[in-house]
Parts: structure tokens; C-alpha cells; sequence
């Protein structure tokens, strides 16, 4: 009662306005403080009696009294600031620290105090909101501009102005650091806080950006942040594991704003505070980058579960837009330089950047274990944290949209950092969330935004857009240019496809004069890719070329088109030309592109290069210049052909009898070149057959089936690379009479072509088999089907055992079959079955990716003009020495001893179908090479 009584009294005197006696008020309040603070702790510890309840009422009261008290001691020396009296500056110092400890120890207990307790906490915020007003009018009283002065300087020799300052920003320092502390007590208090919360953390930001900015040398900023930081995280992660833990029922979007708008004001408080002290903020950098990637990985995954859209949607609207707010406060700090800004977009997506590498675990799934691993992770583990991967993928391509919002250097150095993402694409569980996860995208124009869902990758594709139109015409330009050239080759197909994607946007948009010079330049690439390896192999760079340029060609100016095939055919004698036009016609070229004169000269060159060959074909295919490009027109006029350019009716017989030539010619030959060179022509011939229905009725057509039977049932194992051509060929059976008896020849003939394909055991076989056999199925006038199907088909038996077969088997199969191919397709139901098939493709791709990454066109020699004697000469030959062919002779002649072995090897061991299989492999390729140096020997 008597400390009341003395309260009672002392707070008469703080309603006055004289200054003398601040420093008795001040004491007094320190002392009432400090011996609240002491009985606080024991009041609470105590389990009582009546007497001590009674006790425990009264000194709640005089807790509040004593709050009271002390907020109007603040509002009394804040009416009346004094400076110059070091005495009085100390009392003060003292009364701020003992009033913000109590404050302080009361939030930390506030949860035990029953009655009260309201009162208690409006006390409270009271006193700290005249703490900090107080610090504010002291604030407004100094000269800032001497803290330079004043750093290094002890106080004894510091003048009146430099002493004022020193004590101001003891007072400062000593009111943020409690304050800092006071609001992390609230975080963890619940709902019943969040006015302490908000209080004290609006205090610290308010009070920090006093003085401009050089409270920074006083007061530990980095701390602060980090503090903010790691208040956000804990939320997320209470957050995360609630909702993992009980994935029942929906999460509502009033249940996810509650979580993340505690989250939303960290990460305010953390931007307005990095903002102005960049230097510090800095220093914490990737405790900063770690909370923004946290986040934006739980996005990413949370938005793989059904239940939890909301939660996406609420992070999308609520928390990505201040998360990347914090980061920009670092990149766009004028108090950075280029270096410590480049040095973050390392951390974040640097070569090392979650990527498997000899350091890492290469067991390591984003699957297993997901949000420990996530939560784990710390600053220092962050440049290589696996778990963090997506989030990586996904900030970049929130950078990427948002660049308008950077300042050059960074959009520069985000240019730069392009291809780490073509490195992170190519690891399959982030491949496989490209293709299936759809993800929450703001979409608007800036006033009012709408959010929608949308698959990942045309989130990155609409990225990348963006992103070069902004940059158009800026220094990151040369970097984004330079990426798309680097990647035109890429090995693996999914950043592939985003290159020519990218490039077609280029070219749809740019003005005639860049589409121009841009094709220009590739149709130069072309060329020098054509004169290093003429190949025409799928999947060869010459091949991969044309493909991406034919793909393009579609989107430019209609001019265009007429310029690059002029480019191309300009000198149609040569052997490059020839090889250029032929790969561009085989991947697809458009000639509705053309102008109807050239439409008209091509067509007529394709089918005139194609009847020049037949009639120059003799069947001794050893006169070609190189098996790379032989038969060149009838591959020509089969892609035209498939690709509905040409109208089948111009084939006529002329087909039938190359057909047949071919199988004459590799039933003779002895040489393997040859017998390639005779499998790919017929492959082509068949293929063309197939699409010229009108062939099936010609009478020679029984004599072509009774060959192809002689020569595919029990023929050698090269066939069946044209078994896929003999599928198409067989389907169009059904367009052509045939007797359904034993005693005809070429029924029985197409039965036992039928018989072979249906028992094939390949998957990619039996497909292409039962399409063909469905499609002849309903188009022929047999009415005895059963004699196509073997016995032993392929679809007959029982998945189970392997061994039993059923003829009802195969037709209930067949049924299936025929069914799912005729049937709409369907947007694809995202299941973690499919997830996980995508991800085994996606592991398939990286190994093939890290074994073909070398570069695919490197020093390749030059196919100019070149000028001798004053004239131009192209293409001018040396004469390769001697020694060169005659090795190619015996090259060639061990081959021969080489495959005749094999042969031989093969048949008398047919348990070794792996170790034959890598033999064959490794000796196919040596033959592709064997091939190539005979075609080089013979053109030199």
C-alpha cells in the first residue's frame, strides 16, 4: 500500500510541465520498475492461499499503476526534452531500459496472468509507445551529421553538440534492441499480441530510420533482420507441417491469410529495414535468400496437392510479391555494388546451385522426407541445398517476369545466368514438374489482378518472353542472343524445344530487317554444319539444324521463305547444297511457304531428282560417292509424301521396281555398306508404297509381296530396322483382292509377312504391327482374319505366366487396342504413377544428356569461295595421298571378315543377347565411321 500511496503522490508532479525535477521522476521510476520486475517473477512462482490470492490482486494493480506511472513520465519528458545535463541523460537512459525490461518480463509471462490481463497489456503498449515517441522528439534534437565525428571519439572530448548526439543514440540503441526483443516474445504469444507485435516491430523500423541511417554503427542491424527472418520461417513451418500432417479437407482461404499475414509483416518489417541499411542486410544475405527460397519452394509444392490450392493462391497474392520486394531491396541498392549483387544471384543461382554434383548425395530425392530437408537447410548449406531446387527454378522465373522492376546491371547478370537454367531443366524430378504441375500465376494489368493456374513450363515460356522484350535493345541483349545461339544444339529436347519456341517468338515479332539478318546468319550455320558432317541421320546436327530452321520458317514474313531456300539451292550442282535441301525436306519444310514460282520448281525438282535416280539405278550402289547420301531423292519425295506436299498420283510403277531392285541387291551383296545403303532404300520404297494406295492394284505388286516374304521370314537381324516400313506397307493390304485360300501364293505370302510382324516382341514392333493389322482389318474383303493372326502372337499370351496363349486373348486385346487409338484425347489426369514414369524419362534424358554434351559443332572447316588466279573457284578438291584409299581398301575388307564372324558367332550362341547386342552396337558405329572416311577417300 505504501508504494501505491508514494505512486499516487509522484504522479501529481508528472502532470506539471517544470523540467527540475525529470531526474528525481525518472529515479523514482526506475526504482517502482525494477522492484515490479522482482515481484512479478515471485508473485507467479507462488501456489497459494487466500492471503497470497489477495496479495496477488493488489500487486496487479500496482503493476498497473506503475505502467501507468512510467508512460506518464515519458509523455512529461517529451513535453519538456532537455540536453546538455548528462546527469538527467543517464537517469533517462536507466528509466528506458528498466521500463522496457518490465515490459518486457510481463509479455513474456503474460499467458499465467488471469485477471487483469487485458488492462495489463494496454499498460503496456502505453509505455512503449511513449518510449518511442520520446526517442523521436530526442531524435529531431541533434545534428546527425556529426555521428562521423563522434565514432571514434571517447566522450570526455566530445563538445556540447557531440555529447547531445552520443546520448540520443544510446537512448536509441537501447530502445530497439528491447523493443526487438518485446516483439519476438509477442510472435510466440498468439492472437492475444498482435497489437504488442505490431507496436514493437513498427517501433524498431521507425526508430532505426532516425538519424539517416547511422544508427547502423550503434545498433546490431543484421541481428534485427535475421531476427524478422527466422520469425517467418518458424510460421512457415508450423504452417507446413499443420497441413502436412492432416491432409483431410481443404485448408480455407480465411485459415490461409491467418497463418501468412504474421509471415506477410516479417517480411515488411525486414524490406523497409534492408532498404535503408543495405550494407548490414548484405551481411546477411543468405539468411535473407534462404526464408525468399523456403517460400517459394512451399508454394511449389503445396501446389501439387489438391487441398491445398488455396494455400498457393493465398502465397501468390499475400507473400510473393513482398518476398521478392525484400530481394529487390538488395539488388537495387544503390548502396551495393555490381559485385556483392552478382555474388547474391550466385548464391541463388550459381553453377553449383542445387545441382547434383561429386559432393552431393546422388541418392538425394525432393520427394522423401521433403519438408525436413527443406527446413534443414541453413545459410551456409544453401549454395548446394538439393531440397531447394524447385524454389530456385521458380524465383528465376519470377525474376524473369518481374525484370521491369531491376535495374540494368541485374537484368544483365539474371541475362547471364540463363544457361544455369537449361542445367537445372535437364534433372529429372524438376523436368518431370515441368511437364505435369500446374502452378498459381498473377495475371492483370497492374490495377486489378486476377490469379489463374497454369502448367510451369508455359510459366517459364511466358517468362522468357517477357523477359526478351524487355531487354530488347539493352546490354543484356548480347547475353540473351548468345544464349539462344549456344543452345541451338542442345542435347537434351525439353530445353531444345524452349530454344526454338524462343526463337520463333523472336522472329514473329522483330521488324523484317533483324528476322532477315537473324535467318541469314543461321542459314551461314547451316552451311557450316553441313560442310563439317553431311550425315542425314535423325539425329545428327545437320538434321537437328534443319529441324529447328523449318520450325521457324513458319512464323517470319512470307518473304523469308523464298530467301532462305534461294540461299540454300543457289548452287544445286553442289554436294553440300544437295545434302542442305535434302535434310530441310526430310524434317518437314513447308514449300506452302513459298512463292507459287519456287513452290512449282521445287515440286518439280523433287519428283524429277526422284525419277533421275531410278532410272540411273543399276543396283550396283558401290558407285555412290557416299553412303551418307545415297538414295537422297527417294528419301526426299517419302518425306514430301508424308507430310501430304506432294499428291501421291505423280508415283506410279517406276516404285515397285526400285522395290525390287533393292531386295535383288541385298540378297547379292556380301557387303555390309551395301546391304545398309539396300535397307534404307527399301525402308523409303515401302513407306512410299504405303501412302501411293493406288499401287496396291497394279498387278505387279504379288510379285513385291512373295519377295518381301522370301526375304523377311527368317532373314538376318539388319531387317529389322525396315520392319516399322514393312508395318506400313502391309496396312495398305486391305486396299488390294485377295483369294482367301492355301493355293494362293500371295495370300499365303501375307500371311506369313502378318504372322512375323504380330509375333514381334518389342513394344514400339507390336504397336506399329496392330495398328496396321487393326486399319487392314477393316478395310480388307477377307472375311477369314484368323488366318493373319500366328497362333503365338504376341498379344495372345497371358500377361501372368509368359506362356499360355489364347486366340481370344489376342482379338479382346486387339479390341482394346483399336479402341484407345480411335478415342478423343483427354487432358492427362496428374497421378504420382504418372509423376513417377515421367521422372524414369527424365532420368533416361539426363543420362543421354550427360553423354552427348559435348559440343556438337566445334572447329569445323570452311566451305567459302575462294579466290584463285582472280577467279572464284568453289569447292575446290586436294588430292588425298595414296596411303589413304588403299587403307580403306583393307578397312573395308576387315569389316567384311569382321560382320561374316559375327554372323557366324551369332548363330551358334544365341544365349547372349546382351553382350551381342553392345558387340553389335559398338561394331555398328565403327562401320558408320568406316563409311564415313570411304565417302571422304572417294570425294577427295
Amino acid at each position: 500500500m505504501l508504494n501505491k500511496a508514494i505512486l499516487d503522490v509522484a504522479a501529481k508532479y508528472v502532470e506539471g510541465d517544470s523540467p527540475r525535477c525529470q531526474g528525481k521522476l525518472l529515479t523514482m521510476g526506475s526504482m517502482a520498475s525494477n522492484w515490479c520486475a522482482k515481484h512479478l517473477k515471485m508473485i507467479l512462482m507462488s501456489t497459494g492461499d487466500s492471503q497470497e490470492e489477495e496479495h496477488y490482486s493488489l500487486f496487479l494493480q500496482l503493476l498497473l499503476e506503475c505502467l501507468n506511472f512510467s508512460a506518464a513520465c515519458f509523455s512529461f519528458v517529451t513535453r519538456g526534452p532537455v540536453l546538455g545535463d548528462q546527469q538527467l541523460m543517464d537517469a533517462l537512459e536507466k528509466f528506458i531500459l528498466e521500463q522496457l525490461s518490465l515490459t518486457k518480463d510481463l509479455i513474456s509471462e503474460i499467458k499465467k496472468i488471469e485477471s487483469f490481463s487485458s488492462e495489463l497489456l494496454k499498460g503496456s503498449e502505453l509505455v512503449l509507445d511513449s518510449a518511442m515517441k520520446l526517442c523521436k522528439v530526442y531524435a529531431r534534437m541533434v545534428d546527425w551529421d556529426l555521428s562521423d565525428l563522434i565514432t571514434h571519439k571517447d566522450s570526455s572530448d566530445m563538445d556540447r553538440g557531440e555529447a547531445d548526439l552520443h546520448l540520443v543514440a544510446k537512448i536509441s540503441k537501447c530502445t530497439i534492441e528491447k523493443l526487438s526483443e518485446i516483439g519476438t516474445l509477442a510472435a510466440d504469444g498468439g492472437g492475444s499480441l498482435v497489437t504488442t507485435l505490431n507496436l514493437s516491430w513498427k517501433g524498431v523500423v521507425s526508430l532505426l530510420q532516425l538519424g539517416k541511417g547511422t544508427l547502423a554503427g550503434k545498433v546490431n542491424v543484421a541481428e534485427i533482420i535475421t531476427i524478422l527472418i527466422s520469425l517467418a520461417k518458424d510460421s512457415m513451418r508450423c504452417a507446413a507441417e499443420t497441413w502436412s500432417s492432416s491432409l483431410e479437407q481443404t485448408v480455407s482461404v480465411t485459415e490461409a491469410k491467418r497463418v501468412f499475414l504474421p509471415i506477410k509483416f516479417y517480411l515488411i518489417n525486414a524490406v523497409r529495414i534492408c532498404s535503408q541499411y543495405s550494407h548490414p542486410a548484405f551481411s546477411v544475405y543468405r539468411e535473407v535468400t534462404l526464408c525468399i527460397l523456403l517460400l517459394t519452394t512451399m508454394k511449389v509444392v503445396f501446389s501439387k496437392t489438391m487441398i491445398l490450392k488455396n494455400v498457393c493462391e493465398v502465397m501468390e497474392e499475400l507473400l510473393k510479391p513482398t518476398a521478392l520486394h525484400l530481394l529487390n531491396s538488395l539488388l537495387n541498392s544503390p548502396q551495393l555494388n555490381k559485385d556483392q549483387k552478382f555474388q547474391i544471384l550466385d548464391g541463388l543461382f550459381g553453377a553449383e546451385s542445387g545441382l547434383l554434383s561429386k559432393h552431393s548425395d546422388p541418392h538425394a530425392d525432393l520427394q522423401k522426407a521433403f519438408l525436413d530437408d527443406v527446413f534443414s537447410v541453413t545459410a551456409e548449406a544453401l549454395a548446394t541445398a538439393r531440397a531447394l531446387l524447385l524454389g530456385r527454378v521458380a524465383l528465376f522465373i519470377d525474376l524473369l517476369k518481374l525484370c521491369s522492376d531491376l535495374e540494368e546491371g541485374v537484368v544483365v547478370g539474371i541475362a547471364g545466368r540463363l544457361q544455369w537454367l537449361f542445367d537445372v531443366l535437364v534433372d529429372e524430378e524438376v523436368y518431370s514438374f515441368m511437364l505435369v504441375l500446374d502452378i498459381p500465376a498473377s495475371c492483370g494489368d497492374g490495377k486489378s489482378l486476377a490469379l489463374t493456374w497454369e502448367p510451369m513450363l508455359m510459366s517459364l515460356l511466358h517468362a522468357l518472353k517477357i523477359f526478351m522484350i524487355f531487354i530488347s535493345g539493352t546490354r543484356a541483349w548480347s547475353e540473351m542472343e548468345f544464349f539462344l545461339l549456344d543452345n541451338f544444339f542442345h542435347p537434351h529436347f525439353l530445353c531444345m524445344e524452349i530454344i526454338r519456341e524462343l526463337w520463333s517468338f523472336l522472329v514473329r515479332h522483330a521488324e523484317s530487317k533483324t528476322v532477315n539478318a537473324v535467318m541469314d546468319k543461321l542459314c551461314s550455320l547451316y552451311k557450316i554444319v553441313a560442310c563439317s558432317d553431311s550425315q542425314l541421320s535423325v539425329q545428327c546436327a545437320l538434321r537437328k539444324m534443319a529441324r529447328s530452321m523449318c520450325l521457324l520458317l513458319p512464323s517470319c514474313p512470307p518473304s523469308v521463305a523464298d530467301r532462305v531456300y534461294r540461299s540454300i539451292v543457289m548452287d544445286d550442282r553442289s554436294h553440300v547444297s544437295a545434302v542442305m535441301y535434302a535434310a530441310l525436306l526430310m524434317e518437314g519444310f513447308q514449300m506452302n511457304l513459298l512463292s507459287d514460282y519456287l513452290r512449282t520448281a521445287a515440286t518439280e525438282r523433287i519428283y524429277n531428282d526422284y525419277i533421275q535416280f531410278v532410272v540411273d539405278y543399276s543396283g550396283n550402289l558401290m558407285n555412290c560417292s557416299s553412303s551418307n547420301v545415297f538414295g537422297i531423292p527417294v528419301a526426299v519425295l517419302c518425306s514430301t509424301l508424308q507430310s501430304m506436299q506432294i499428291d501421291a498420283s505423280v508415283v506410279d510403277e517406276k516404285i515397285l521396281k526400285l522395290l525390287s531392285a533393292s531386295i535383288q541387291t541385298y540378297k547379292m551383296s556380301a557387303d555390309r555398306i551395301t546391304k545398309n545403303r539396300c535397307c534404307r532404300l527399301l525402308s523409303e520404297a515401302l513407306l512410299i508404297i504405303s501412302i501411293a494406295k493406288h499401287l496396291y492394284g497394279k498387278d505387279q505388286m504379288e510379285q513385291v509381296i512373295i519377295e518381301l516374304k522370301n526375304l523377311f521370314i527368317s532373314g538376318p537381324s539388319e531387317l529389322q530396322k525396315c520392319k516399322p516400313a514393312l508395318a506400313s506397307f502391309m496396312s495398305g493390304l486391305g486396299h488390294m483382292e485377295m483369294a482367301e485360300c492355301e493355293e494362293s501364293v500371295k495370300t499365303r505370302a501375307a500371311w506369313q509377312l502378318y504372322h512375323m510382324l504380330l509375333r514381334e516382341k518389342h513394344w514400339a514392333l507390336i504397336h506399329l504391327a496392330i495398328s496396321a493389322f487393326g486399319y487392314f482389318a477393316a478395310r480388307t474383303s477377307c472375311n477369314q482374319l484368323w488366318r493373319f493372326v500366328p497362333s503365338d502372337a504376341s498379344l495372345s499370351f497371358d500377361p501372368e505366366s509368359g506362356t499360355n496363349t489364347d486366340e481370344e486373348r489376342f482379338m479382346s486385346e486387339l479390341k482394346v487396342f483399336l479402341e484407345k487409338e480411335m478415342a478423343l484425347p483427354t487432358k492427362a489426369v496428374s497421378s504420382s504413377e504418372q509423376f513417377e514414369l515421367i521422372i524414369r524419362d527424365g532420368f533416361i534424358l539426363k543420362k543421354q544428356f550427360l553423354k552427348n554434351s559435348s559440343p556438337v559443332v566445334g572447329e569445323t572447316p570452311q566451305c567459302k569461295t575462294m579466290d584463285v588466279g582472280g577467279q572464284e573457284l568453289s569447292n575446290k578438291k586436294r588430292k588425298l595421298p595414296d596411303g589413304f584409299s588403299r587403307g580403306m581398301e583393307l578397312l573395308q575388307s576387315g569389316l567384311k571378315v569382321m560382320g561374316d564372324g559375327l554372323s557366324s558367332w551369332r548363330q551358334d550362341y544365341h544365349d547372349c543377347a546382351d553382350l551381342d547386342d553392345k558387340v553389335l552396337t559398338q561394331f555398328s558405329r565403327l562401320e558408320d565411321m568406316v563409311n564415313h572416311l570411304a565417302g571422304l577417300a572417294d570425294s577427295g
